[in-house]
């Protein structure tokens, strides 16, 4: 057996007709973790590839379901297949080994049909090798995990993390229901989104007549659904800030002003607004389900430096606030640093500050203000602290 050199191309993507087939879409879907493991977003690259096939609904589906899964389990299908492997493998080659094992571990698919399809869509001079590597997975299941991280196919660092943050029956839950597909949420006026950021959106008590500033607005979720006030949506990067334009165009709001700008300068008057909304950059932890492929982006150091730009971002959003009005401050993670540990910076750096009451239930308190994990109601996991300006 052999999966070296020499590199091949990927799988090719070949417009189908109404015909397609499964085997087709696990091409479609190999190609996909190629371009991940390169560095693409999956949210971004799997809408391209689609784009660019005629397949069917149900392949769409499909295509979907095998690439944010597999690239969510990714460290356990790896373990799945190396057990069974004495050599690097191609990326080629470890993309489709990671569907086959991600379809037999996690999906249960028939080893027949699960092997057989999966082969097809391997390079050819690789097949004979995906072939022998699948059939021993499959005669292998179940597994016996060699530890907690790899059967949940997390980085060490984040069990460790949220296991210290949240204490270690909470982080596994958490763990676990982050790796549960997300469900889709409509509001009212069409937008999807999850019921969290609904949550702070609406927290931030917006109404008729107000000003309200959205200093980190991308993708429009939350500027949009504050929308019966005027809401200035801003961001720091071109690309992100067309994301707001286009949600802002295709909802026909009048009210949402879409502004390219950093928000630790803002261009607005100091107390010019009635409610300022920093939905701060962060490590995203309370928000794998949604984007399998940020725990393997995410970096432990890197929480150090988003709570440096959280300062800074909030240092420009209370100068904001106009005298009696609220500022809102949200994350989509759930370590501490980032949330008890702002709020904590918070009042001593703003101690005039009064904090606002947090959410209920199935929020719980956290310092000042309230946290929601992601196996309390089966959202996003999130932190957000509401103040008013005396």
């Amino acid at each position: 057996m052999t999966a070296s050199t020499p590199r091949p191309s990927g799988p090719s993507i070949r417009r189908q007709g109404a015909g397609s087939t499964d085997q087709n879409a696990r091409a479609v879907a190999a190609q996909a973790l190629l371009r991940i493991d390169e560095g693409a977003y999956a949210n971004l690259v799997v809408p391209e590839l689609l784009d660019a096939c005629d397949l069917s609904a149900r392949d769409r589906a499909f295509v979907t379901e095998l690439v944010y899964g597999s690239t969510r389990m990714r460290r356990a299908c790896d373990w799945l297949v190396d057990r069974f492997t004495d050599r690097p493998l191609d990326p080629d080659v470890r993309a489709v080994l990671r569907l086959g094992a991600y379809q037999l571990a996690f999906l249960q698919t028939p080893p027949h049909a699960a092997v057989s399809a999966t082969v097809s869509a391997a390079p050819p001079r690789a097949r004979g090798f995906v072939n022998a590597v699948l059939r021993k997975v499959a005669g292998a299941l179940p597994p016996r995990w060699p530890d907690p991280a790899t059967k949940l196919s997390y980085p060490d660092w984040i069990v460790r993390r949220l296991a210290a943050d949240l204490g270690v029956d909470a982080a596994a839950e958490a763990l676990e229901q982050m790796n549960v597909a997300p469900t889709v949420t409509e509001r009212d006026d069409g937008y999807v989104q999850d019921e969290a950021s609904q949550q702070v959106a609406a927290y931030v008590g917006a109404s008729a007549g107000e000003r309200v500033a959205d200093l980190c607005a991308a993708p429009g979720g939350k500027a949009t659904a504050m929308a019966a006030a005027f809401v200035a949506a801003s961001d720091l990067l071109g690309f992100r800030v067309g994301l707001v334009q286009q949600n802002v165009r295709r909802l026909r709001l009048d009210t949402v002003a879409v502004v390219q700008a950093d928000g630790r300068r803002p261009p607005y008057r100091p107390g010019s607004f009635d409610r300022v909304l920093l939905d701060a950059p962060c490590s995203g932890l309370g928000v794998l389900r949604r984007r399998p492929d940020a725990r393997w982006r995410i970096e432990a150091d890197d929480i150090d430096r988003l709570v440096v730009l959280q300062r800074q971002l909030l240092d420009a959003a209370v100068d904001l606030v106009r005298p009696g009005g609220v500022l809102v401050y949200s994350v989509c993670t759930l370590t501490l640093a980032e949330s008890l540990g702002i709020d904590e910076w918070l009042a001593d750096a703003h101690p005039t500050l009064a904090p606002l009451p947090p959410p209920v239930a199935p929020w719980e308190p956290l310092g000042r203000g309230a946290r929601l994990l992601p196996q309390a109601a089966g959202t996003d996991g999130m932190y957000v602290l509401g103040l008013r300006k005396p």
